[in-house]
């Protein structure tokens, strides 16, 4: 009857719990900032992949109608660091549906096109936010130029192109390719 009685010695010890909590803890300190530097490319994404569709929208206008279209700045206001309803804020002929692009649902970008009628072949598409939420807006953007090299600055962009880290000195001189406008957009947190 005595050894139905005795009590087994099986199980963890104090030390060995504080030892696998300890390894839960640093394996944690290493994934969350992973994690959230992942989620920022994420959204970053965003921005570099609606430009590219607005810059195919722009072309594709350009070969039906013979003209590029302006697009005022939508949704209104710079995003924070969560997503805002996309509102075309442009009127009829100078906004993103008369471009027929839209992003579908909400957005983390504020996006706009801009062209000089004095310079019809050149435009910048520019796409701004703060996603991070630490209230300095990194922008992206897209520089067209026309066929005399004249191009135009957007909202977040300079004329001479987006930046550029492969140019000696580093500089924005990057034309036709979507990129970020400056060193640091696309650099905050990550």
């Amino acid at each position: 009857m005595s050894k139905l009685i005795r009590k087994s010695n099986k199980g963890f010890t104090l030390i060995e719990l504080m030892i696998v909590v300890a390894i839960i803890g640093i394996l944690a300190a290493i994934a969350i900032p992973n994690f959230l530097r992942f989620q920022l490319k994420a959204k970053s994404s965003e921005g570099k992949v609606n430009i590219a569709a607005i810059r195919t929208a722009e072309e594709s206008y350009l070969a039906e109608f013979g003209v590029y279209v302006l697009a005022t700045a939508s949704p209104g206001a710079i995003p924070g660091s969560s997503k805002d309803i996309f509102v075309d804020m442009g009127v009829l002929g100078t906004n993103f549906n008369t471009l027929g692009w839209a992003p579908e649902g909400q957005v983390f970008f504020q996006y706009a096109v801009a062209y000089l009628i004095a310079t019809p072949g050149a435009y910048t598409i520019t796409a701004q936010a703060d996603i991070d939420g630490d209230t300095v807006v990194q922008s992206w953007g897209y520089v067209k130029a026309d066929n005399l090299g004249v191009s135009l600055p957007g909202p977040g962009c300079l004329a001479t192109g987006v930046w550029d880290a492969a140019a000696v000195p580093p500089a924005p001189t990057a034309l036709t390719t979507v990129g970020p406008c400056d060193g640091t957009s696309g650099q905050s947190l990550f």
